[in-house]
């Protein structure tokens, strides 16, 4: 997991090549302005999505995990905290939905972080995180998948 600003994301890029691409992209548009929907960045090798969605209290935040794609998520309209537990200790899953990339578990998280606008946090396949965390209302927010 990786907790910094967009203009940070620079940083990273030699660790996935396609991370320059994540980064162009955020650097490129006015993201408090994108409507919600998909992005095409680089097929499906790097995409975003804009999406406004309901925050949740830390008992109905659930740990998600995805195999296939890496997230950069950049909470855009407000702050949002995420859970995270290491995915090897991490309990039994539910079943893997391969077309959504994506398991729950029912496990609880060690830590949380809250990440303010445009800042970014990023969760590889190893970092079950639980998202949308917050005293209710609404959030928008991108996320970026770059796939492993």
């Amino acid at each position: 997991m990786i907790i910094d600003s967009i203009s940070g994301l620079k940083h990273y890029c030699q660790m996935n090549e396609r991370f320059e691409k994540a980064f162009a992209f955020l650097c490129s548009n006015d993201i408090a302005s994108l409507q919600t929907g998909r992005y095409e960045i680089d097929g499906d090798n790097v995409y975003a999505t804009v999406s406004e969605n309901n925050l949740k209290n830390t008992v109905d935040a659930r740990l998600e995990v995805h195999d296939l794609y890496i997230d950069i998520q950049v909470p855009v309209s407000g702050s949002e905290t995420f859970g995270w537990k290491d995915r090897s200790l991490c309990g039994k899953s539910g079943a893997y939905d391969d077309k959504k990339d994506i398991a729950f578990f029912e496990d609880k998280p060690d830590f949380y972080y809250t990440v303010h606008p445009l800042n970014i946090i990023v969760f590889f396949p190893h970092d079950a995180h639980a998202p949308l965390i917050g005293d209710g209302g609404k959030i928008k927010k991108i996320v970026i998948k770059v796939k492993v």
